[in-house]
């Protein structure tokens, strides 16, 4: 799933007392149980982590995961029919198809449409003055509206934008503990997309395997949380990258039409903070691990992409774009969209198209600039400061703004390290209690046979 959740517990928060730092991670850690194998580690590296990412037994996605509960509580409503937690056959592939419908397209047109809700965002920013905003915030409205215009091919009214932005925005925030989950806020968005599938609004084929309730909650889970969520994500870490090295910047604006560097930029910037955290699977079969070890059926398998992005790299903890004028991303260890081989994510072609655009179109506006921390969770939604072109800001005034960015940043990581303790602990503990995967796999819903479910999964 999404960037967040229980791998950003184990981050090194150094200005927390270490006490705090460990016993969330414990918490976290014992969500799974004991039948866990974390890759790549110490014993396995990086070939094992693609060997067995890649097994056809590394395929089951919910049932027998402690996680699953958890995930489950975090993404409802409508988990059970989300694209992520859906076992191979028949049914994944009819959703799947109708994911790889809705994100078709020419892709001049594609970009186009992304650069049009960039730029009606940043309409609303002031062009006189410098302004303090947070990134994500500042992006996700636009996704909203792109989205939206895929599935109904109109432009998105300012109701179904601020329902759907709302939605994510809290899914996201659940999964990052730093607030609880708001279901009758989801709930609007569920009635509104209700209203729009029952007239027959939807400008593509819905999967024929779901129901009109399901169909409803696909549209809301793949569409307008997951899709929205990562891009928001994925714009806010380009862009944070972008402010905090300020030489990148400068060549990415003065060249904006050079597709090649830019890439080499996403590359790196999803190298270093991969949407994914941990994805975790349920092996269905025995995977031999070496010669003398074989992991058994029944086993959970966490991938690290922040672990498997650190490998083979010099220096892999620097933002160097220029490192891939000597690298492909196909060769190297980089799986910004999964692994071909396990159901990689829908938006591998589109995602690089749309970023490149959203990126273009507020270099062409603002500067960037940003002294906040920068981590693979970003859980401070990225703070920055958005200078118009042609503005010569007073340097005692912008001095003091980027004083005031990095103090609030340090004071806020104090405050939210805390936060996203107790309210980690308290939907732990909440998605412990209602277990929504174990018993949606304990009680399948009648006339449907539990193969036909999905055994679920997230990333």
């Amino acid at each position: 799933m999404v960037s967040g959740g229980p791998e950003q517990a184990t981050a090194d928060t150094w200005w927390l007392p270490r006490g705090v730092v460990a016993l969330r991670g414990r918490i976290f850690e014992k969500v799974n149980g004991d039948r866990t194998l974390t890759l790549p580690n110490s014993a396995y590296g990086p070939e094992v982590f693609e060997r067995v990412y890649a097994h056809p037994a590394a395929n089951g996605r919910s049932a027998g995961a402690g996680l699953s509960d958890l995930f489950w509580y975090w993404l409802s409503p409508g988990p059970e029919v989300h694209q992520e937690h859906l076992e191979p056959g028949e049914r994944y592939e009819d959703v799947a198809a109708a994911t790889r419908r809705m994100l078709a397209g020419n892709s001049a047109e594609l970009s186009a449409a992304a650069a049009r809700a960039v730029a009606r965002v940043l309409d609303t920013v002031p062009d006189t003055r410098i302004s303090l905003v947070r990134l994500r915030d500042l992006v996700m409205p636009a996704w909203a509206e792109f989205a939206y215009e895929l599935v109904f091919k109109e432009v998105c009214p300012p109701r179904a934008r601020d329902l759907i932005t709302a939605h994510s925005a809290d899914v996201i925030n659940a999964l990052k503990c730093t607030g609880l989950r708001h279901p009758k806020r989801r709930a609007r968005l569920t009635a509104y997309l209700r209203e729009r599938v029952a007239a027959g609004d939807v400008r593509h084929e819905l999967p024929a395997s779901l129901s009109p309730s399901e169909q409803v909650h696909f549209l809301q889970g793949t569409m307008f949380n997951t899709a929205v969520v990562q891009l928001s994500e994925a714009t806010a870490h380009v862009l944070l990258a972008l402010a905090r090295h300020p030489g990148v910047q400068r060549r990415v604006a003065a060249d904006p039409d050079d597709d090649r560097y830019l890439t080499h930029v996403l590359d790196e910037t999803m190298r270093l903070y991969p949407l994914f955290g941990i994805a975790h699977r349920i092996t269905t079969g025995d995977i031999p691990l070496d010669e003398d070890t074989t992991l058994p059926a029944g086993s959970v398998v966490c991938f690290s992409y922040p672990g498997y992005h650190a490998t083979g790299y010099d220096r892999p903890d620097a933002f160097d774009p220029d490192r891939w004028d000597t690298l492909s991303a196909k060769d190297a260890h980089h799986i910004p969209f999964g692994v071909a081989a396990n159901r990689p994510c829908p938006a591998w072609r589109i995602s690089p198209l749309v970023l490149r655009a959203a990126v273009r179109e507020v270099l062409g506006r603002f500067e960037l600039d940003s002294t906040a921390s920068h981590t693979r969770s970003n859980p401070h939604r990225a703070p920055c400061l958005l200078i118009p072109r042609g503005l010569a800001p007073e340097p005692r005034r912008l001095d003091a703004l980027r004083t005031f960015v990095r103090v609030r940043d340090g004071v806020e990581d104090v405050t939210r390290g805390v936060r996203q303790l107790v309210l980690g602990t308290v939907m732990v503990l909440h998605a412990r209690r209602q277990r929504p995967a174990a018993r949606y796999f304990e009680e399948p819903p009648a006339g449907r046979c539990p193969a036909a479910h999905g055994n679920g999964g997230s990333r």
